[in-house]
């Protein structure tokens, strides 16, 4: 019986994932592999003149990561078992302003390796799952003020959802 990347057994319907990581260089996995981590650190950084977001927020960016193991797409899937696989903490920290330019940056340098490797259908899986990591995480609060938003708008148009 042939299992996913996650360990598990594929769904129904749904084939086993292909070892997805050999189209990509290891800087451009790498990348792709770190993504979703640092934008849960920087959803859940405190906006100025908020409280900070406390657990609950962490939590929900955590369950989003981890949602990506339920996707019918191989790259999401892949992605996720990468992380999951990870030893070495897994994400480089999004600290202020200077951090949100670089994660903003590397949004957009993902874009264009999907744009160039991926199969159409796995970018876009991909980069709505990133964004969903963001939105969870800034929801995860009942009050989603202008900084949240901003954030929103940024993450989704460096990521190629918004125009």
């Amino acid at each position: 019986m042939s299992h996913s990347l996650a360990g598990e057994p594929p769904s129904a319907g749904r084939r086993a994932a292909p070892m997805t990581t050999a189209v990509y260089s290891a800087a451009e996995w790498d990348l792709l592999t770190t993504l979703p981590g640092r934008v849960l650190v920087a959803a859940a950084a405190p906006a100025p003149g908020w409280p900070p977001r406390g657990i609950s927020a962490g939590l929900a960016g955590l369950d989003a990561v981890a949602a990506g193991r339920a996707s019918d797409s191989d790259l999401v899937r892949a992605v996720v078992a990468a992380i999951y696989a990870r030893h070495d903490g897994g994400s480089t920290p999004t600290d202020g302003l200077a951090g949100l330019v670089d994660l903003l940056g590397d949004c957009r340098a993902v874009v264009r390796v999907l744009r160039r490797r991926a199969d159409p259908a796995d970018s876009a899986a991909y980069r709505q799952w990133v964004e969903s990591v963001g939105v969870r995480v800034c929801h995860a609060r009942d009050l989603t003020g202008p900084a949240d938003r901003r954030f929103l708008d940024r993450l989704g148009g460096a990521l190629g959802l918004r125009r």
